[in-house]
């Protein structure tokens, strides 16, 4: 992870946005990086992600988290999967680029890996 993306407190240093079409998700300095182990499914169309039972997944450990799910700019959320909502763009529905637990209803989680900053 490239350091410069954190600031001395924890949080985003840059802006967060879509890697594919550059929509802002998240402004610099509203959500903290935490670090923990989710599987999420490759990136797709919004459409494909509720529908596909069986998506490659890949594990991801860093990520931004915010708790309330309007500190967001732009993000969208797939049709509950279990007990879980995917995040994705909010203009062009590729994702997921994070995930939420309902059963964590403040907990919003952003993969580092799946956005760029600016």
């Amino acid at each position: 992870m490239d350091e410069s993306l954190v600031s001395a407190d924890g949080k985003n240093s840059r802006a967060v946005l879509c890697q594919r079409c550059g929509c802002r998700v998240l402004s610099a300095g509203m959500a903290t990086l935490a670090k923990r182990e989710l599987l999420l499914p490759s990136m797709k169309k919004k459409s494909s992600l509720a529908e596909d039972a069986n998506p490659d997944c890949e594990l991801l450990v860093e990520h931004w988290l915010v708790h309330d799910m309007f500190t967001f700019e732009n993000v969208g959320f797939t049709k509950d999967v279990g007990s879980v909502k995917f995040l994705v763009c909010a203009d062009c529905e590729v994702g997921p680029i994070g995930w939420h637990s309902l059963e964590e209803k403040s907990n919003f989680y952003v993969a580092l890996e799946r956005v760029r900053h600016e």
